[in-house]
């Protein structure tokens, strides 16, 4: 979740080393470093319900779910994102230690000031990575997740939940699970609309 720029111009050799140096994270676009912004409770309630089933899912397969730390790289010259979830069954990234080239799925949570940058040039920039086969969106204001799956000929089809249904399911890892578990002990804060009599 990208929250403000840095008044930096750096190449992609020089964030990566001066991100190693950092107390915070910074996301890296086109030469430009931007902090990320700390998120809510019910953002981190979701991704760890999320990142949790997946670990068990994933156990013993040869692929592996990370949380927000772990850095994706779209190429060499970026950018760079942290995204809440990373899946990657790939034996190069296994190897790695500073970022994930490979991955098969990613997912955000998303949260009023960044919702429009992960679904719109956040997602253009994923789309460039070849493994990649789903790109999740979950809404952590109310009960809501995008889901966007790389067809046989390359094109993005859009799978929205819960109207498709109330089990959430991840093709590319061969995973399911009721969205109760997404949700799960997440306290959404009640709207205008909710408190009206």
């Amino acid at each position: 979740m990208i929250a403000q720029v840095q008044p930096l111009l750096m190449t992609a050799p020089e964030y990566l080393a001066w991100e190693a140096e950092q107390s915070y994270r910074h996301e890296y676009i086109e030469g430009q470093v931007y902090a990320m912004a700390g998120g809510t409770l019910p953002h981190n309630d979701i991704a760890v319900n999320l990142t949790s089933a997946l670990r068990n899912f994933l156990r013993g397969t040869g692929c592996k779910a990370r949380m927000s730390d772990a850095r994706v790289r779209i190429s060499e010259k970026g950018p760079y994102f942290y995204p809440d979830i990373v899946v990657s069954c790939d034996e190069r990234d296994r190897r790695a230690r500073d970022c994930l080239s490979y991955p098969k799925l990613i997912v955000e949570v998303l949260s009023p000031s960044t919702s429009g940058f992960d679904r719109g040039d956040k997602f253009r920039f994923y789309r460039q990575i070849s493994t990649l086969e789903e790109y999740v969106l979950i809404d952590a204001e109310k009960v809501g997740i995008d889901c966007y799956r790389k067809t046989s000929a390359g094109k993005w089809e859009l799978t929205a939940y819960p109207e498709a249904a109330p089990v959430l399911e991840l093709a590319s890892l061969g995973f399911h699970c009721p969205l109760e578990l997404v949700y799960e002990e997440v306290e959404f804060i009640e709207s205008a609309d909710n408190l009206k009599v």
